[in-house]
């Protein structure tokens, strides 16, 4: 697997298929574990027919943590390459203002933290993509 960082807006809006999100909540940030999965990982998901990027982004980050408020930036595109395919997607920082506690989807919990969880869902893509967002919010 190969994951490669590009500038915002670098690759084709209509070539994207995922977005992340890394959402910082009161200096922590969030990551899900899905009801059936035991590792962590940034809220993310798919983009559907018909939706923007953007709201794409938004629509998860309300399924998969609750997020009813935040600002978001996008932060850099990405690809990635696993056995010759390649799938494109965007990261954005969500700076989240409030959070709805009931999770109704297939989110199990969050988990608030200072630091990259150990066990994580794609290891590889998420360490990239999670210091490119340190970055971010370090600037």
């Amino acid at each position: 697997m190969i994951t490669k960082l590009y500038p915002p807006k670098s690759i084709e809006e209509s070539k994207l298929t995922y977005v992340v999100m890394a959402a910082r909540y009161r200096k922590e940030w969030i990551f899900v574990r899905h009801r059936d999965r035991k590792s962590w990982e940034m809220p993310a998901g798919h983009i559907e027919q018909g939706e923007s990027a953007d709201q794409a982004a938004v629509r998860e980050l309300f399924e998969e943590a609750g997020v009813v408020r935040s600002s978001m930036v996008h932060i850099c595109d990405y690809s990635v390459l696993v056995r010759e395919k390649k799938g494109y997607g965007r990261l954005y920082g969500a700076s989240v203002e409030e959070l709805d506690p009931h999770l109704e989807y297939e989110i199990a919990e969050l988990l608030f933290t200072a630091d990259l969880p150990v066990a994580l869902t794609y290891p590889e893509v998420q360490t990239i993509l999670f210091k490119r967002a340190e970055k971010h919010f370090q600037t």
